[in-house]
């Protein structure tokens, strides 16, 4: 069982910078693709970036590309999401997940349903 939990949500104003991070228990996140998810009310829950389990591999939504970066450092079992030039569209709940069929996997999924183990999200408000 893998537990992740996110952190470094808040209220932003629009052209700000947030940076999201995502811990996992016992480290299980140094072996693993992570993928970043975000929802609003109403809506389903969307891809928004993931990294390769070596750092190498990174995915990108088209909607945050140019502006996200996810990165990942193994010796603290930690990912993360850096949030530059932020629009009041970003606002939403942000989770990251696990897929654990992407153990040493270069090659993360955009794919929902793939992904088994979810944190409980941190909320951002980016304000206009």
């Amino acid at each position: 069982q893998v537990q992740l939990v996110e952190s470094g949500g808040g209220l932003v104003q629009a052209g700000g910078s947030l940076r999201l991070s995502c811990a996992a228990s016992k480290r299980a996140l140094s072996t693993y693709a992570v993928g970043w998810f975000r929802q609003t009310p109403g809506q389903e829950r969307e891809f928004v970036s993931a990294i390769g389990w070596s750092g190498r591999t990174t995915y990108y939504d088209d909607s945050v590309k140019g502006r996200f970066t996810i990165s990942r450092d193994s010796a603290k079992s930690t990912v993360y999401l850096q949030m530059n030039s932020l629009k009041p569209e970003d606002t939403a709940v942000y989770y990251c997940a696990v897929d654990q069929n992407t153990r040493y996997s270069e090659y993360p999924t955009r794919i929902r349903p793939n992904y088994d183990y979810w944190g409980p999200g941190t909320q951002v408000t980016v304000s206009s």
